[in-house]
């Protein structure tokens, strides 16, 4: 069975960002190679929108068969919600808790993202999770795609 990884808004940019670009590609390539599905949100679209044109056409590059599209709901709000009213991360950080709560509430094996500051940050990981575990919720694997792509190697 394929690993399922829920990649936020910045794994996309990543593509394009000189200090990102090479790790980011190499992650792409295993979604290409179908080793791996990309998870991927209606918020991840709408982030998108405001990015460069290039960035919103990548998407386009990747096989629509190891793609996997989830929407935000009532319980990834709820969850989302609960990660800002415990001080996890901030109320301008809502976005990234719905990426979180999303991937979270679809199972994915990990999520990925270049987000240090709000997500890949191990302080974060285990509000997000504790959270996550007292809601009845798995805890959630938070690595960037230097992590991933390492551990392959």
């Amino acid at each position: 069975m394929k690993q399922r990884f829920y990649f936020d808004t910045s794994v996309f940019g990543g593509v394009y960002d000189a200090e990102f670009d090479v790790v980011s590609l190499q992650l792409f390539e295993k979604v290409k190679s179908g080793e791996i599905v990309c998870i991927y949100s209606d918020l991840t679209v709408g982030e998108l929108e405001n990015a460069p044109q290039r960035v919103r056409n990548f998407m386009n590059t990747l096989p629509k068969e190891n793609l996997e599209f989830v929407v935000i709901s009532d319980e990834s709000l709820a969850l989302a919600r609960q990660y800002t009213a415990e001080r996890v991360v901030g109320e301008t950080s809502f976005d990234d808790c719905v990426h979180i709560a999303l991937a979270t509430i679809h199972k994915a094996d990990i999520l990925v993202s270049w987000n240090f500051k709000h997500i890949v940050n191990i302080y974060r990981i285990r509000g997000y999770n504790s959270i996550n575990i007292r809601q009845g919720y798995v805890a959630l694997e938070i690595r960037s795609p230097k992590d991933i792509i390492e551990y392959g190697n």
